[in-house]
């Protein structure tokens, strides 16, 4: 009887453990931008994992044109050139998904 209290016990309190780190979370910033958020600091740094054709999609979608000469940097941004407002300038995709003009 003792043995399956402390059992008991043991797997409560490790479960309860488990699930306060599975609720928690560190910053403010999400991992991955949404049409209403967008990192001030963007082009954000990081590992990315878009692919060019998914980078290409997102930066049409944040209404640029004819987006060419996309290449993946070493510090993780999709950058290349694209149309916008009858003007080409130079763009900038990060691992969040947020689109930047440079």
């Amino acid at each position: 009887m003792k043995k399956t209290i402390i059992v008991a016990a043991l797997i409560s309190a490790l479960s309860t453990h488990a699930f306060a780190q599975a609720t928690t979370t560190e910053g403010d910033t999400p991992a991955v931008a949404t049409t209403d958020t967008k990192n001030a600091t963007a082009p954000v740094e990081g590992e990315n994992s878009f692919t060019e054709a998914q980078a290409k999609d997102r930066i049409v979608d944040a209404g640029y044109t004819d987006v060419s000469a996309l290449k993946l940097d070493d510090k993780g941004v999709w950058r290349g050139t694209a149309m916008k407002d009858g003007k080409s300038t130079p763009v900038g995709l990060d691992y969040q998904g947020n689109v930047v003009s440079q």
